[in-house]
């Protein structure tokens, strides 16, 4: 028996140690026995899933490169800028009465040099968007019939001079297109088409695209010196639905020479094609600068006189100017005239003063006049319109005719 209660005492006190090493392994706690774990508590947490990314919210880029530098930051975008340029009559070519072979003929004076004409100023005119002039003669090598009292025959190479200096689009649409005929009109078309530089012709409207993408319209009309206003806007309209940017009128106008203002006739025609959408109204005929007016922010240039020409070995008005307009594309895509700048030059590398005549003058090499010279302020007078001298008289009563044996 006593053994037996030896025994009982022993295996409890057994027990109660036991009890006591499971209660310090955490593994059995009498204050959690009655109590249910949480739901939330007992559940696996489910492995987080990465989301795709978004082209509405796209991650955020490591700004540092791949050698740990930061870049740059992207520039804001600004408006562009680019110089439209503006010459007058481009006569290459003396008239009938002298040879190409005498030395004061324009051909003389070049001698084979095809940028000899533009010497002085091609610096002007290579880097900007577009350069437009009046070719006022025909290019053929074709000995051609003319009933013209005096005319202008340059041979097809000579369109190497517009390249040579330069110029990018010449208007055909004056009074000495027809100088020779149909025949005398295609053979000058075909040789600017060899030379690579477009033209208009009489009431064509057209869409140039220039060198940066600028849809430039132009339409050129002569209509006997009076272009009506009912053609000329219906044609700015035409331009506008073609999708033209920047739109050129370029007219030959004023049937009266070496006059220092415009007819109203013709102001009123530039300002009723402004008012239809132009940038630009560009003018020749005078054979003398004419001012230029700012209007509805277009520029209107009412003369532009003569370049390089051929057409008088000492014409009467020897100034002349490069007219250079400031393009803006804005960062919306709208282009827009944002100023100008007026170069005055001489048609001639030989200028002379007013009042001293000089025989054959003219080499036809443009050069701009010294700024602040006498010569400069008179030239920028005449294109400002602040010029107060008189209008020149041009007397043809003498002029010798050979048509019976002309140059065909």
């Amino acid at each position: 028996m006593k053994k037996t209660l030896e025994f009982l005492i022993l295996v409890v006190l057994l027990a109660a140690l036991v009890l006591t090493a499971l209660m310090r392994m955490d593994i059995f706690d009498p204050r959690q026995a009655d109590t249910e774990p949480a739901a939330e508590e007992t559940a696996e947490s489910p492995t987080p899933v990465p989301e795709e990314p978004s082209l509405a919210d796209p991650a955020p880029e490591d700004p540092a490169g791949p050698d740990g530098s930061t870049p740059p930051p992207t520039p804001e975008p600004t408006p562009e800028y680019f110089t439209f340029s503006a010459i007058g009559d481009c006569t290459l070519a003396s008239h009938q009465n002298l040879s190409e072979g005498d030395k004061a003929s324009y051909a003389g004076k070049m001698n084979g040099d095809f940028a000899y004409p533009f010497h002085n100023t091609k610096e002007y005119f290579e880097d900007d968007e577009l350069t437009i002039a009046n070719l006022e003669c025909t290019l053929s090598d074709t000995r051609l019939h003319s009933n013209s009292r005096f005319y202008f025959r340059a041979p097809a190479e000579f369109a190497q001079v517009l390249t040579e200096g330069g110029v990018d689009f010449v208007t055909t649409a004056n009074n000495h297109t027809m100088d020779f005929g149909l025949q005398g009109v295609e053979d000058t078309c075909a040789a600017l088409d060899a030379c690579g530089i477009p033209y208009g012709v009489e009431k064509q409207a057209q869409i140039l695209t220039t060198p940066n993408g600028i849809h430039v319209g132009i339409y050129c009309d002569y209509n006997g010196y009076f272009p009506t206003v009912e053609d000329c806007t219906a044609a700015i309209e035409q331009l506008k639905e073609d999708g033209a940017e920047y739109i050129i009128c370029m007219f030959h106008f004023g049937p009266d020479e070496v006059v220092y203002h415009p007819q109203q006739a013709h102001m009123d025609l530039a300002h009723a094609c402004v008012d239809a959408g132009a940038d630009l109204i560009y003018s020749t005929h005078s054979h003398s600068l004419q001012p230029l007016e700012v209007y509805n922010g277009a520029y209107i240039l009412y003369g532009m006189g003569n370049w390089t020409f051929g057409g008088s070995s000492s014409p009467k008005d020897m100034d002349t100017a490069i007219f250079q307009a400031r393009i803006k594309r804005d960062i919306d895509g709208s282009i827009s005239n944002d100023g100008y700048e007026i170069i005055p030059c001489c048609v001639s590398s030989r200028p002379v003063l007013e009042g001293y005549f000089n025989f054959a003058y003219n080499d036809y090499c443009p050069t701009p006049y010294e700024e602040g010279s006498e010569l400069y302020d008179r030239a920028m007078s005449k294109i400002l319109g602040t010029y107060d001298g008189p209008d020149g008289v041009v007397d043809y009563s003498e002029w010798i005719d050979y048509n019976a044996e002309n140059d065909e």
